[in-house]
């Protein structure tokens, strides 16, 4: 209990960081019994930012004063006070229970214009930064250095005065200014993810398989306008996807070997992959497409499940324009998120579900955290966050990692 001949002082240390700064200042408190209440430091290309807030009795609190200016001096640092009352310190304690946010921003190059903006929206629903920090690496100066995404990372206390209008001018200022951001409420589980379900054709991989297959079969402008159609939520996508297989009747099987084997993956699939499983993720493909797409993938990348449509193969090896079982469509889609979820033991805040079509909307709601991913404007606009400049692996910057938590332990494990 805080009596009247305490003392709390707040102490911030700047200058040039090097080994022992933080370890020196806090002998001193040691030796004449100070407590610490709170600290933080940061440090930025080299440049300490310090801050000690510690309570001392009012007899002590001279003599620690002179002991930390002297080591101060003594380190080329600078150190300056200021007295805290116990009615602020309180306020702020209290103030610890208001709601966290956390603010994502991935961009191929952050501007001040970017984060002006960002910033100043949110000071105007009334959050307040507790903590920035960087995700990536540090950016090369040299042109022809290749920096292929920066991500910075604000924690907000508060309660925004209008969170749907909040969302819509994130969204305006993303699209605005070419930048990804993803807003969410801070909690356990953001970074406690276990399962992460994607959708496969625009997702995975940057084709339409059944518009590729189409096209082998001589009808691919009929396909095409049908699965644009489609993917807009103009029409039903059962109806849709029975009258496109039924247009691949008569193509040899052979021809999805071939299409297979020169799929064009989407930038970011390996790194993220490979981080994904090192970290014990359980991966799912939820497609509307097919199922020996999805094992060429599953065997590619070690994705744990696949589920997608059969086609019907005929025994002149050639397809029937019919699909076996039952279609994945949007229902299916979330209904296999929850069952393997259930399966896992995961509970559904930590599901991860990313797609970017009107099909994937319901399992984009579902999961903890649902991602558009280069979505159609109809989905974006829906989804809870989206990804539309950067590639796959900045999924993982939404999930709260830094490069230096996982690069270097990868290539230490020969993984990358």
């Amino acid at each position: 209990m805080m009596q009247n001949k305490n003392k709390l002082l707040l102490a911030t240390i700047q200058g040039t960081d090097r080994p022992g700064v933080t370890a020196s200042l806090m002998q001193i408190l040691a030796e004449h019994d100070a407590f610490i209440l709170d600290i933080g430091q940061a440090d930025i290309h080299s440049n300490l930012n310090l801050g000690i807030l510690f309570q001392t009795t009012e007899e002590a609190s001279g003599k620690i004063l002179k002991d930390l200016l002297f080591r101060s001096y003594e380190m080329g640092v600078s150190i300056r006070f200021s007295p805290i009352t116990n009615e602020n310190y309180t306020h702020w304690v209290e103030a610890q229970g208001k709601n966290r946010y956390i603010i994502t921003v991935v961009a191929h190059k952050i501007t001040a214009e970017m984060l002006a903006a960002l910033t100043e929206e949110a000071a105007s629903q009334g959050l307040n930064i507790d903590n920035i920090r960087r995700l990536t690496g540090r950016i090369p100066l040299e042109k022809d250095a290749r920096a292929p995404m920066a991500s910075i990372e604000f924690s907000m206390r508060g309660t925004p005065n209008d969170l749907d209008t909040l969302k819509e001018s994130l969204l305006r200022i993303s699209a605005d200014l070419n930048m990804d951001i993803s807003f969410q409420r801070e909690s356990m589980f953001r970074r406690m993810r276990r399962l992460i379900c994607f959708d496969m054709d625009s997702t995975l991989i940057q084709t339409e398989v059944i518009d590729e297959l189409a096209i082998k079969a001589g009808v691919g402008d009929k396909v095409k306008e049908i699965t644009e159609r489609a993917m807009r939520g103009e029409i039903d996508f059962r109806e849709s996807f029975t009258e496109r297989v039924a247009l691949l009747k008569g193509l040899d099987v052979s021809v999805m070997q071939e299409i297979a084997e020169n799929l064009p993956m989407t930038e970011g699939i390996d790194r993220l992959m490979k981080v994904l499983k090192f970290m014990g993720y359980k991966i799912a493909i939820l497609s509307g497409g097919f199922t020996y797409f999805g094992h060429y993938l599953q065997k590619k990348f070690g994705i744990d499940y696949v589920y997608a449509n059969q086609l019907e193969v005929g025994e002149d090896g050639k397809l029937t324009g019919r699909y076996v079982g039952e279609i994945v469509d949007a229902h299916r889609k979330a209904e296999l998120l929850k069952l393997i979820a259930q399966v896992e033991k995961v509970d559904l805040q930590q599901t991860v579900a990313v797609g970017d079509g009107a099909n994937d909307l319901l399992m984009l709601r579902e999961a903890g955290l649902g991602i558009a991913f280069h979505a159609k404007p109809k989905v974006k606009a829906t989804a809870r966050q989206s990804i539309s400049f950067v590639g796959l692996d900045g999924i993982l910057y939404f999930l709260g990692y830094k490069d230096s938590m996982f690069d270097e332990t990868l290539i230490n494990h020969q993984i990358i």
